[in-house]
C-alpha cells in the first residue's frame, strides 16, 4: 500500500460508536502511533477529529502539531471545502501537509441530515468542485472525494492537479481507498454499495470462535499435544 490512513472510522469499526464525531485525539495519536511503528514504506496520514480544528487555524495547528510530533506521522487529513481553505493555507504554510476530504464528509453526517450522496443536483456537484479547487489552491497535496456521483469525481480529478483518492467515487480518481474492516469482511452487518470484500474474515473468526467453545466443553481443548509434562531432558555430560 502506497498510503495508510489512520481514520477517525475507527470511531465505528474499533470503538462500536454510531459516527465519528465522539473520537479525541488522544484516540487518533494512539492508533497512529501504533500504525507508524509497524510501518517501513507507506506514508502515513493521520485524521484531524471533530472538533480539534475547525475554531480557527490556530487551533488546528496545535492539533496538527501533536499529531505529526507524537506519531511520526507524514501528514493530516480534515474535512471541509472552500470553508476549510484559509485553515489548509495556515497548517501548508507552517510545514503541515494537508490531505482533503470533499463531498460527503462524516464528521458532518448530523447537519447534513444523513449519509447520501452527494452531487446530484447541479448546484451541489458545482460547490463540491469548487471546494476541491480551494483546499488544492490552498496548498493540500491530495484530497479524499467521498460518496459522489461518478460523473462529478471524474471532473474534479481532470480539473484540480493535486491527486484525488476516491471512496464511493470514481475510477477516474489517481487512487482508491477503503476502510480495512470492510476491504477484508471484518463487519458483516452492513455493506455500502461502494464496497468490494477481498476477504471474509469476520465469517472465519465467528466459525473459529464457536469451534474453539465446542472443544473446550467438550474438553478436547486442550488436548495433550497443548500441555506441558513432567519429564525433563536429560542433563548435558
Amino acid at each position: 500500500m502506497d498510503l495508510l490512513l489512520v481514520g477517525d472510522s475507527l470511531a465505528m469499526v474499533i470503538y462500536g460508536m454510531e459516527s465519528t464525531v465522539g473520537v479525541t485525539l488522544d484516540m487518533m495519536i494512539a492508533h497512529g502511533r501504533a500504525v507508524t511503528r509497524a510501518t517501513e514504506h507507506a506514508c502515513v496520514i493521520v485524521d484531524l477529529p471533530f472538533g480539534t480544528y475547525q475554531e480557527s487555524p490556530e487551533q488546528a495547528f496545535r492539533s496538527a502539531a501533536r499529531i505529526m510530533a507524537e506519531t511520526g506521522c507524514q501528514g493530516v487529513k480534515l474535512e471541509g471545502g472552500a470553508e476549510m481553505a484559509e485553515t489548509v493555507r495556515f497548517l501548508s504554510e507552517r510545514g503541515v501537509p494537508v490531505f482533503g476530504h470533499i463531498g460527503l464528509l462524516p464528521q458532518y453526517v448530523h447537519a447534513a441530515g444523513g449519509y447520501r450522496v452527494q452531487g446530484r443536483s447541479g448546484d451541489e456537484a458545482e460547490q463540491i468542485l469548487q471546494d476541491a479547487v480551494a483546499i488544492a489552491e490552498a496548498g493540500a497535496f491530495a484530497t479524499v472525494i467521498e460518496g459522489v456521483v461518478e460523473p462529478l469525481a471524474k471532473r474534479i480529478t481532470e480539473t484540480v492537479e493535486i491527486p484525488t483518492i476516491g471512496i464511493g467515487a470514481s475510477p477516474a480518481c489517481d487512487g482508491q481507498i477503503l476502510v480495512t474492516d470492510d476491504l477484508v469482511g471484518l463487519f458483516s452487518k452492513f455493506k455500502p454499495k461502494f464496497v468490494k470484500r477481498y476477504a471474509e474474515l469476520g465469517d472465519q473468526l465467528e466459525a473459529a470462535a464457536v469451534a474453539y467453545g465446542k472443544d473446550v466443553r467438550s474438553r478436547k481443548f486442550p488436548g495433550t499435544e497443548q500441555c506441558f509434562s513432567t519429564k525433563t531432558r536429560p542433563a548435558a555430560e
